[in-house]
Order: structure tokens, then C-alpha cells, then sequence
């Protein structure tokens, strides 16, 4: 069985080993205090995996540890996979960047954009230009998600049944045209606002690839990088592996919540949010893009689609914080981080919360699941435990700080 393994002595690649002790030590307190069921924290350099920690459980009434082949449900990590996919067809001639939605999904001809009220009462005007692929691609697109409670378009979602971003009872495709047929928040291309556009992006994969979304990934990613959890759903022994997932109580404790339904496959394929895999998996990614686009010999994308990948493409090269169309975007942890294709990336260290290279991309999963990149220190680093808290656990600006301060040379 493939999991993933420390391979080297931190020292042999410059990071300390008392500093990567008091990394475990800060996160272990979490678990110790019941504000983490378990977790596990790997640290590569150079392709080498230097540090590698798991602790507490995956199961807390079964009592079962978490161990480097435990599975977890890692929501919005799948992002850069499907950007991934999406890019190999872009490279393949199959698709564009600046293709218009509506040329693969005909549903979004004829978009409209919010200019003032809510509900009956709503103004809105024929969009300027189209949605473009790009758009879906870095949240530039005037889509939503409706739990955010801040703008009328919001409330539309949720009238729609969208509440979870699916459809009840519907898959992507039908999924998808629902989105159409609601209005947009802004002007495409003009501001950013995190949505359901990675599921849209999902849905053109299949429409161009002539597969559903998961095979897709599977004969185009997961099998070629050798990637054998990776997936949309958990079969056979891979069930006793997959970690509970946790939601946090009134009194500071953790209380099991449904997750994603992974047993068989999914009706509603999410592009944005429905995948779950393992270290390893997730390591032999953030490895592919580390490498810009080659992996062990097999090459999924050229560097110069990398290199554009993890580039900031938001409006005016501004931040997170400062193009966010939403109050909900408004915090200190996007000082100083753009958006590129599917990732977020450092644009100014000296205003981040946390120390990070320039330059250095990744993305996050509402279960506190995290990854990043930092190409200046040749340094991959993921996160993966299993709690959706209501609160935040300012767990990320930690994480960085002291992988940072293990950082020697």
C-alpha cells in the first residue's frame, strides 16, 4: 500500500529538527485541549519528504489513530485539480482561456449582473462582456455561494435550493444550469469573490472531454501520477481508513457531522469541493507543481503553464483583500495574496500574517486541510485534519510561521 514515508534527516535538507518538534508541539495542544480530533503535518524539501507527523485520532469513538495512510475529505482542495484538468485541455487546443462560457455550456448566454435591490425588487442589466473560462478560474467570474449572507445575489442562491452550492436530488449538469439561470454579482472580470466557479469549470472538463468529471481525473491525473485514493469516493478497505469528520460545539468540544456522502459514487460530481485522498496523493501533487508540470517522468503540463498557473491574475495585480467584492473577503489573512488559476499566491510578503516566500501558492479545504508551495525555498508543506469549525481556528498563520522559522538556509 502507497503512503507516504520520511525520507531524509531534516538537517540533511536545512531545516531544523527542534523547530519541526515545536511545530508538533503547537498543534498536539489542539488535539490535547479537544479542539482537534487529530491530525497529520508533512514537510518536504527538495522532493524530499523531511518531516512527517501524525497524531491524535481519526476516529475518536472508535479510538482509531490517525495514521500517513488515513483518508481525508479535502473540499476545496480539489480546485487546483480540477484547474489542473482544465489547463492539460487548454494545452490541448480544446479549450481557451478566454473561450466564453456560454460556447461550451449554452445556458450562460445571455448573463446578467446585479445593479441594485433584492428579491422582487432586484435591477439588474445584460452583462458587459461574458463569463470567460479565466473568470471561472479565478473567481473573477460574478458567481457566489449562497451561505455567505452579504449581498442579494447571495439570497437568490439560496431561494434556488443552492444552499450547499448542489441542486438537491441533481448533478452537475443540472447543477450548473441553475447557476446560469441566476444573475451575477459584478461585472466579470472587475472583482473577486470565491464561488461555486469551479464546478462550472467542472462541468466544461466534461462537456469538452466527453467524460464525466471523475473519469477524467482519474485516466488524466490520478492514475499517470500514480495517485491510488485520490477520488470522489471511498470503496472496500478504503472506508476504514477515512477520518470522521468533526464540527466544533458551544462549549469548545467537537461533535462528529455529516460529511461528504462517499460511498459509491456521487450523483453530483463537484469540481469545487468533492474529492478525497491521502498524504501521499496529495504530496505526489504539490510535487507536480513544485516540478512545474513533471512528476517522475510523466509530464502533465508544460513549466510555462505552471509558471501561469501560479501567477496572480486578479485585476490590477491586487489582493484578495483589495478586489474582494464581499465583507467576507475583508481580513488580515489575504493581505498580500493574489489569486491565479485555481491557487492562491503570495504577492507581498511583507503584508502577509503570516512569513511566506514570495511567490509561494497553494489552497485550502473547509475541514482545515491545507497545502502550499514555496518555490523560493523549494519547500512543499500539507495539513490534513477533519474539523469544519464555526469558528476560526487561526490554525493556518501558525503553520507557516513555524515551518518558517525551520527554514536554516
Amino acid at each position: 500500500m502507497a503512503q507516504l514515508r520520511q525520507e531524509v534527516d531534516p538537517s540533511e535538507v536545512g531545516l531544523d529538527a527542534k523547530a519541526l518538534v515545536r511545530l508538533d508541539q503547537h498543534v498536539a495542544h489542539l488535539v490535547d485541549e479537544g479542539r482537534l480530533p487529530g491530525f497529520l503535518v508533512a514537510v518536504a524539501r527538495g522532493g524530499r519528504v523531511a518531516h512527517l507527523t501524525t497524531h491524535g485520532h481519526r476516529d475518536i469513538a472508535a479510538g482509531l489513530p490517525v495514521t500517513p495512510d488515513t483518508m481525508w475529505r479535502i473540499y476545496s482542495m480539489t480546485k487546483p485539480f480540477t484547474s489542473v484538468a482544465a489547463l492539460m485541455l487548454v494545452e490541448e487546443g480544446r479549450l481557451s482561456l478566454d473561450d466564453p462560457v456560454a460556447a461550451h455550456l449554452p445556458a450562460f448566454a445571455d448573463q446578467r449582473v446585479h445593479v441594485s435591490g433584492s428579491g422582487a425588487d432586484m435591477t439588474t442589466r445584460p452583462v458587459e462582456q461574458p463569463v470567460l473560462v479565466r473568470h471561472l478560474m479565478t473567481h473573477t467570474a460574478g458567481l457566489t455561494f449562497a451561505f455567505y449572507h452579504c449581498h442579494p445575489v447571495d439570497a437568490l442562491y439560496r431561494e434556488a435550493g443552492l444552499e450547499s452550492a448542489v441542486l438537491p436530488g441533481s448533478d452537475l449538469a443540472e447543477t450548473v444550469e441553475a447557476y446560469a439561470r441566476l444573475p451575477l454579482q459584478f461585472e466579470p472580470g472587475t472583482q473577486w469573490n470565491y464561488s461555486v466557479a469551479t464546478n462550472v469549470l467542472g462541468r466544461i472538463i466534461e462537456v469538452v472531454s466527453g467524460q464525466p468529471l471523475d473519469t477524467f481525473l482519474t485516466e488524466r491525473i490520478f492514475r499517470p501520477l500514480g495517485l491510488p485514493d485520490a477520488g470522489f469516493q471511498v470503496d472496500g478497505e478504503q472506508a476504514g481508513r477515512l477520518a470522521e469528520l468533526y464540527g466544533d460545539t458551544d462549549d469548545g468540544g467537537l461533535e462528529p457531522i455529516p460529511g461528504l456522502p462517499l460511498s459509491g459514487r456521487p450523483r453530483f460530481l463537484s469540481g469545487s469541493g468533492g474529492m478525497v485522498a491521502t498524504a501521499y496523493d496529495i504530496h505526489r501533487f504539490t510535487e507536480l507543481l513544485r516540478r512545474r508540470g513533471e512528476l517522475d517522468g510523466t509530464r502533465l503540463l508544460r513549466p510555462d503553464t505552471v509558471d501561469l498557473m501560479t501567477r496572480n491574475h486578479l485585476p490590477g495585480g491586487a489582493d484578495l483583500r483589495t478586489v474582494g467584492s464581499r465583507p467576507a473577503h475583508d481580513e488580515p489573512g489575504n493581505d498580500g495574496v493574489g489569486f491565479g488559476l485555481g491557487v492562491s499566491v503570495v504577492i507581498a510578503p511583507e503584508r502577509t500574517q503570516a512569513p511566506s516566500g514570495l511567490g509561494t501558492y497553494g489552497w485550502s479545504g473547509v475541514a482545515t486541510t491545507t497545502f502550499w508551495v514555496d518555490p523560493s525555498r523549494d519547500l512543499t508543506v500539507q495539513f490534513l485534519t477533519q474539523v469544519r469549525p464555526r469558528r476560526s481556528l487561526k490554525l493556518y498563520p501558525d503553520l507557516k510561521r513555524l515551518v518558517h522559522e525551520a527554514v536554516m538556509d
